[in-house]
């Protein structure tokens, strides 16, 4: 619309015109935007919208510099800042005259907040005001450390309806994977009609917390009717909308700053932190800034969900696979975060919504890359008292593993290599074929042979007409101390790399958070609370248990899929067919190097 302006003035061509750094450009001709804003909104859009006949593209990753140096040809922009340690987080905002905000949670689930003594707190020195909410209580002080003391005090009751345990979640997860009704979500082929299988298995998923660095940070101005917010968030709008509403006041009246978040990973989708914020900004009449401790991300936060599935084949004499059946049992999550995210409801309101409704979301990605020709995939939803939530990866962080540490097990008792296994069935995939073989020899995979350490599993995520593969090759070994991720090696297919640093970044990133979901990350819980209360009980990867990491990224002119995904899903199933490599055990939970229930 600015380039049609131009042409107007200028009595040219618009698609002739060219808009560079706050300028519109023919020849030597030149407008800024600022002149041409006026004239611009009275233009029509074109629909639909002309793009770049050579869209962008990155070929050339880095340059040589004299001294033999390597830098990046795009380095990010926010680079220097997250370096030097002066690029701003939720927690780095200061605000004139701001106070600093505690909180507690109540148990999962339906918690309310009980009666406390606030005298236990009457000496603690900074605390200003406590403000009660009606499933929370937080502290308010002149720093973050007095108001967290001061809840440490006076330690509030909460009632309870019911209470989240990790065995009787165990036992419904497991009636329901046996014998619960089943839905069917996907199918190939004839689907399971005339099934006889030869061979199942069964596996099982703990539930994980999301584990970002920092923890839930928010800051809230109110005054004279107007809310600010400044706060990492996934869903800006609809953090706004629920602040808006708890306070009674208009969206308009709503301003949200987006701050940086220290990790996601889909943590920041969940609005609790700016309803919390907003009340206590009003009734603290200062500007505040609410922290959770790192004991009330892993209480409060909603994990991803726990899951139990069976896999099952009917195999021909050779070993391939003619019929498969998956029957995944779990709640309806991303049905519930759903009515969380869009009707703004509570937790057990939002479970109450999912019901016991399938949920496609759930069983998301077991029927990608294998050309098998029957295939019948069901979901069993299970009402759990736990509320969940997605985390990065999706459902394919376990779908993938069911399916490939399954083909890796069938692979093996028929006596055949796994690499070439696969690729047999990938007659009508051959871009995720050729990611196999490039792992293969990127890894330098040598076929399984018992105690090489070696574990392979490729996996295709599809979305908004784009499509990534991947295939890693991880390498293990057993030795004091116990096992170890040695080295993890992909081949990775995002069609047009854009950014090929960032992509690297994200992919590299993605591998890493596929070990964490693979080694640790999860909790049990008791008396609806999560057991493990600090960072450290999680079991994840520090910079010692971080693997030796191979990435090549496959060129390709295929529209350009978002690599922030792709790399979690083959990890955890690569990890475990390494394992039983180096150890001949077999591991079919996640994580998998635990005692969970």
């Amino acid at each position: 619309m600015l380039a049609m302006a131009a042409a107007d003035l200028w009595d040219v061509a618009w698609e002739q015109c060219r808009a560079e750094a706050g300028f519109i450009y023919h020849e030597d001709k030149r407008a800024s935007f600022a002149e041409l804003a006026l004239e611009a909104a009275r233009q029509s859009p074109p629909d639909p919208p002309p793009l770049r006949s050579a869209p962008p593209a990155e070929t050339a990753p880095v340059i040589e510099a004299e001294d033999g140096e390597r830098a990046l040809a795009f380095p990010r922009l926010d680079l220097p800042s997250k370096v030097d340690g002066s690029h701003i987080f939720a927690g780095d905002v200061r605000l004139p005259d701001m106070v600093f905000a505690a909180i507690r949670h109540g148990p999962f689930r339906k918690a309310e907040l009980g009666e406390f003594n606030e005298n236990r707190a009457a000496g603690q020195q900074g605390l200003i005001s406590l403000v009660r909410g009606k499933r929370w209580l937080a502290a308010v002080a002149e720093n973050w450390w007095a108001a967290e003391e001061a809840l440490r005090k006076i330690a509030p009751n909460f009632r309870i309806e019911g209470a989240v345990d990790s065995f009787s979640m165990a036992e419904a997860l497991d009636n329901g994977v046996r014998n619960g009704p089943a839905f069917n979500v996907d199918q190939r082929g004839v689907g399971d009609d005339g099934y006889a299988p030869d061979f199942a298995l069964r596996y099982d998923v703990a539930p994980a917390l999301h584990a970002t660095i920092e923890t839930t940070t928010a800051t809230a101005r109110f005054a004279d009717g107007l809310l600010e917010l400044w706060m990492p968030t996934q869903t800006p709008e609809a953090a706004r909308a629920a602040a808006a509403k708890a306070l009674g006041i208009s969206l308009a009246d709503t301003v949200l700053y987006p701050v940086s978040a220290g990790g996601s990973f889909d943590r920041r989708l969940d609005n609790q932190a700016a309803i919390e914020v907003a009340l206590i900004a009003r009734e603290a009449g200062r500007p505040v800034q609410l922290t959770w401790s790192r004991w009330q991300e892993h209480a409060a936060s909603y994990p991803r969900a726990p899951v139990a599935a069976f896999i099952g084949a009917e195999l021909r004499e050779e070993g391939s696979i003619s019929q498969l059946r998956a029957r995944i049992a779990s709640p309806a999550t991303m049905r519930e975060f759903g009515h969380r995210l869009f009707d703004n409801t509570a937790d057990w309101a939002a479970m109450a919504g999912a019901g016991d409704q399938p949920d496609p979301f759930m069983v998301e990605g077991l029927m990608q890359s294998y050309a098998i020709p029957d295939v019948q995939i069901q979901h069993i939803p299970v009402e759990l008292d736990l509320p969940t939530a997605p985390m990065r990866g999706g459902a394919a962080g376990y779908t993938a593993f069911f399916r490939e540490c399954f083909i890796d097990e069938v692979a093996l008792r028929h006596s055949r290599e796994p690499l070439s296994y696969r690729i047999a069935m990938l007659g009508q995939d051959a871009l995720l074929a050729d990611v196999l073989q490039r792992a293969g020899r990127l890894g330098a995979w040598d076929g399984a042979s018992e105690g090489s350490g070696q574990g392979l599993a490729c996996h295709r995520m599809d979305a908004f007409g784009a499509t990534g593969r991947i295939a890693v090759v991880a390498e293990a070994s057993a030795g004091e101390g116990g096992v170890r991720v040695r080295r993890l090696s992909a081949a990775v297919n995002i069609g047009r790399i854009v950014n090929r640093d960032i992509a690297l970044q994200q992919i590299e990133g993605g591998l890493i958070f596929g070990l964490a979901q693979a080694l640790g990350g999860a909790t049990e819980y008791a008396a609806g609370l999560p057991t493990h209360q600090r960072l450290a009980a999680l079991g994840l990867p520090t910079l010692a248990d971080c693997p030796e990491i191979r990435v090549e990224l496959v060129e390709s002119a295929e529209p350009p899929f978002d690599p922030g995904e792709i790399g979690v899903p083959a990890v955890a199933p690569a990890v475990a067919n390494a394992f039983f490599s180096a150890t001949g055990l077999r591991l079919r939970r996640l994580p998998l190097l635990s005692a969970f229930t």
